[in-house]
């Protein structure tokens, strides 16, 4: 059985703006509970939590609307809100719910509005859309720091052997924001950062996709 999607990393909140510029390929409704990711399929429900308070809620995917992929999903003010967002750093966790005989339908937060929208180490490739149009709001600083994890290993040495890889084959990358943390016992875990601004998390991940990455997880402090 194909395991569930589960990621850390920013949401994009929906908005007006950038639909009517293009930026966002689909219509949402800001004054309702929705959320739409564009790899997962249209009805899938998406477990999604706010890591700083614990605030989640459980939402189908309402339709696959294209949104600048550096992105992990697409929510509405309304969910932003209900898990009590920092608009300015609004990191999520992401987990694909399977549904099977142990998932109560009652967890799942889905409303009447719904029904009325149609439905580790490197790997192949990244994709990041053009960010030049994105708005000058998702460029402000915050006080917390951001860390991106390229890859968990056993071996340290393979952990090191990825930092030199790094450095060799994406020159323009400062390799020392590269860090070896040991996570426990049996993992090493190797991250880049600290970030202080989304923007500065988007312009390493576009170097990275010199190398090769595609799903980087997204974390606060180290």
């Amino acid at each position: 059985m194909k395991e569930p999607y589960v990621t850390n990393g920013f949401a994009y909140i929906y908005n007006e703006i950038d639909f009517n510029e293009k930026i966002i390929k689909g219509k949402m409704n800001n004054d309702i509970l929705q959320i739409s990711h564009q790899n997962l399929k249209t009805g899938t429900l998406i477990k999604i939590t706010n890591p700083k308070n614990k605030e989640s809620l459980v939402l189908k995917n309402i339709k696959r609307i294209r949104y600048p992929e550096f992105y992990k999903v697409l929510i509405t003010e309304a969910v932003s809100e209900k898990l009590k967002l920092d608009k300015n750093l609004p990191i999520l966790e992401i987990i694909e719910v399977k549904k099977n005989k142990s998932f109560i339908a009652k967890e799942a937060k889905t409303f009447n509005e719904e029904k009325k929208i149609s439905s580790s180490a490197p790997v192949e490739n990244i994709q990041i859309s053009n960010i030049s149009k994105e708005k000058s709001k998702k460029n402000m600083k915050t006080s917390e720091q951001i860390y991106i994890l390229l890859g968990s290993f056993y071996s340290i040495d393979t952990a090191n052997f990825l930092k030199q890889r790094i450095a060799k084959d994406v020159p323009e990358f400062n390799i020392n924001k590269l860090k070896i943390k040991k996570n426990n016992i049996k993992e090493n875990l190797v991250i880049s950062g600290p970030y202080n601004s989304i923007n500065f998390v988007k312009n390493d991940y576009i170097l990275l996709k010199t190398f090769g990455f595609e799903e980087l997880d997204i974390f606060f402090n180290e």
